[in-house]
């Protein structure tokens, strides 16, 4: 083989190797965390910051989740921000632990209960970073359409909101798009 080629080649090869390494974390799946302890995880939460969404469009801060264990395993959401006004807006819903998941992985409906049948009602809601003292979480969806960064303080440390971002980022969410929640 001739020594211009092969080194066309082995630069060719470098270059499509170096480019796969570059391509995002997309290729993979969202990864939750091993596991959840739900006593631990109820109560409630501040969101530091999201990602744009319909259905807290409304929502100029404030921004709150509470969580409460229900007898039957499910979870009771109740949703809190203020809107324009000053006024408080609530949303209640419901959550379900996906079989299998060791609690990382949940289902949220904020339908009414008779539309429980219907899939297209529940949203994913998957646990992909929760610090040891369960104080600040990440919560995402598989498709990479929806986070938010949750904290139990209304405020996060800069290391401790760029240490979710960085993990939210290595898996794949384009965290360009994080709006920051002011909580006052």
């Amino acid at each position: 083989m001739n020594t211009l080629l092969a080194r066309r080649l082995l630069s060719s090869l470098t270059l499509v190797c170096a480019a796969a390494a570059a391509l995002p974390a997309m290729a993979q799946e969202v990864v939750t965390v091993p596991s959840v302890d739900l006593k631990r995880y109820v109560g409630k939460w501040y969101e530091i910051a999201r990602f744009p969404n319909s259905f807290q469009k409304k929502c100029i801060a404030n921004v709150t989740a509470e969580y409460r264990a229900r007898p039957d395993g499910d979870v009771d959401v109740i949703n809190r921000c203020k809107v324009e006004g000053g006024v408080l807006d609530q949303a209640d819903g419901l959550a379900r632990v996906i079989e299998g998941s060791s609690n990382a992985k949940l289902q949220v409906r904020f339908a009414p209960a008779w539309l429980a049948w219907f899939p297209l009602v529940w949203g994913d809601y998957w646990i992909i970073d929760l610090d040891p003292e369960y104080s600040v979480a990440t919560v995402g969806t598989p498709s990479r359409d929806y986070l938010w960064i949750l904290s139990r303080k209304p405020a996060l440390s800069t290391a401790e909101y760029e240490a979710a971002v960085n993990n939210a980022t290595k898996q794949g969410f384009d965290t360009s798009k994080l709006v920051k929640t002011p909580q006052q």
